[in-house]
């Protein structure tokens, strides 16, 4: 009858290649190493620049804001969290210091 077909034998597996923990611990710490230099470690440099930024406000600073509006700090408020910005000669807003995206070289407001 096995003419056609011929007979099948599982075969035993060597003894020496039944590892896999050690190999799968080596694979797990290059991913967190990977995961660290690729995700966190530029996450929290941006994130501590950004801190130092809001630190160094001043009066007189010429901001951006995160929304787009370009002025120039007339208040800072040292025990709350908020700046009011002269957007020109007449109007003044009060926004969050998180809320600055970047501090503009002095004479830009005057360029636009």
């Amino acid at each position: 009858m096995s003419f056609f077909i011929s007979n099948a034998y599982a075969q035993a597996a060597p003894a020496g290649n039944q590892g896999g923990g050690f190999e799968m611990l080596i694979m797990l710490g290059i991913f967190g190493l990977i995961f660290y230099f690729m995700l966190y470690r530029p996450q929290a440099k941006r994130a501590k620049e950004h801190k130092n930024l809001i630190a160094s406000l001043s009066k007189g600073d010429e901001v951006l804001t995160q929304g787009g509006m370009v002025g120039k700090i007339a208040k800072v408020s040292d025990d709350k969290d908020f700046i009011e910005l002269a957007l020109n000669d007449s109007t003044n807003v009060v926004v969050q210091k998180s809320s600055v995206a970047a501090v503009l070289p002095k004479g830009t407001m005057k360029n636009i």
